[in-house]
């Protein structure tokens, strides 16, 4: 699971270009997804911080927690290390890492801009002599995956739609055999479950920053909420469904999400779904090089727009896919950012009616020279998307 040292020497030097032309002495990382792309350390936020220092001249430092410091060795980071004790300790992790950069160049240090308020406030405390500046040095680097990533985000997207197929037929099983169809909140379980256990299967040691597989599930009119919760309400035939799923190899996630209908879908219900679709393929196509983030958007919704559905649009197209589900940039109005070679976005424009239901279709989609590539392949038509009881 773990990238080559040749990625990590690739990123540094690029991170070390970015500290130079930004008159920085350094970097000090303490996202964990931040210190997961610098350093290949993966790690579950607690109210224990990590801090990875990345000069702009010299070695890198890791400080964290002692009882992290055998995990890192077992995820093969060589980075030097300095752990403190406990949390919140006698000496704090800021005074810990304060002491371990004593006589460096410390001057001048760059920090993402997640960096909470207090936290900032005890680095201040810790390195009075330092000035902190929000920085985008990494954030830059994290927009245009590398080509080692790549992999990784194709691994996940097979496995997310293996969940796809996976929840549908925990609903055609049940229409078969004649039983009650699952609720909400079992669908999201087993096809979580399914993800959860296939990467475990396929890899000896498994690393993420926030979650290997996660699932939203609505039907019926709880799917007309674009981020409602599975609830335990049981599908029914005739219902609209969404399955909302993404899954992550190394922590690099795609998501690829599905609208289904229980049994033949009403004149309304293809309508909707059509529409849906033709945008979705309009705005996938629409992702290439060159073009703002915001153009592209503009031309996703517009066809929706043009189907009268307006009022039902309640979010942006997409965003970007990473280290993280969500992350730069926003296929959004308001970012005008350049798609380049190697963006990783989702693509998702939704119709959701109040009352009636939702309808998205989402795909991973790599921007390349040559056009955009979904990395998620499961169906997107409708016919293909009806649950039926016989085959």
């Amino acid at each position: 699971m773990r990238l080559p040292d040749s990625f990590y020497s690739t990123v540094r030097a690029r991170l070390t270009e970015a500290l130079h032309h930004r008159e920085l002495d350094g970097f000090l990382a303490s996202s964990p997804a931040d210190v997961a792309f610098l350093s290949g350390f993966f790690y579950i936020a607690t109210e224990r911080p990590v801090y990875l220092w990345m000069p702009a001249e010299g070695d890198p430092l890791l400080v964290l927690p002692h009882l992290d410091v055998e995990y890192a060795a077992q995820q093969g980071v060589t980075i030097d290390t300095v752990s403190y004790p406990e949390f919140p300790g006698v000496v704090t992790a800021e005074q810990t890492l304060a002491a371990a950069l004593s006589g460096r160049r410390t001057r001048r240090v760059g920090f993402g801009a997640g960096l909470t308020v207090g936290t900032l406030a005890k680095l201040d405390a810790a390195l009075p002599n330092t000035e902190l500046v929000v920085t985008d040095a990494v954030a830059q680097l994290r927009l245009r995956k590398f080509p080692e990533e790549i992999p990784l985000h194709e691994a996940a997207a097979r496995i997310c739609d293996e969940m796809l197929a996976a929840g549908r037929e925990l609903i055609t099983e049940a229409l078969r055999a004649g039983r009650e169809l699952p609720r909400e909140d079992e669908i999201a379980r087993h096809v979580i479950g399914y993800g959860t256990d296939r990467m475990y299967a396929d890899y000896d040691l498994v690393v993420y920053t926030t979650k290997l597989a996660g699932g939203l599930v609505y039907a019926g009119p709880n799917s007309a909420l674009p981020h409602g919760l599975p609830t335990r309400r049981r599908v029914q035939p005739g219902d609209t469904l969404i399955l909302s799923l993404g899954a992550a190899v190394a922590s690099r996630f795609v998501e690829s999400e599905r609208t289904f209908v229980i049994g033949e879908p009403t004149a309304e219900q293809r309508r909707y779904y059509e529409a849906d679709r033709e945008a979705q393929q309009v705005g996938t196509e629409a992702m290439l090089v060159g073009r703002t983030c915001a153009e592209v958007n503009r031309t996703c919704l517009d066809v929706l727009r043009g189907h009268g559905l307006g009022e039902y649009i309640r979010h942006r197209q997409g965003h970007g896919i990473g280290l993280q589900n969500h992350e730069p940039p926003w296929v959004s109005d308001g970012d005008d950012t350049v798609l380049a070679d190697g963006m990783l976005l989702s693509s998702e424009p939704g119709v959701y009616v109040p009352g009636h239901a939702g309808y998205r279709i989402s795909d991973t989609v790599l921007v390349t020279d040559a056009g955009p590539r979904r990395l998620t392949s499961y169906p997107r038509d409708l016919e293909a998307n009806i649950i039926e009881g016989v085959r």
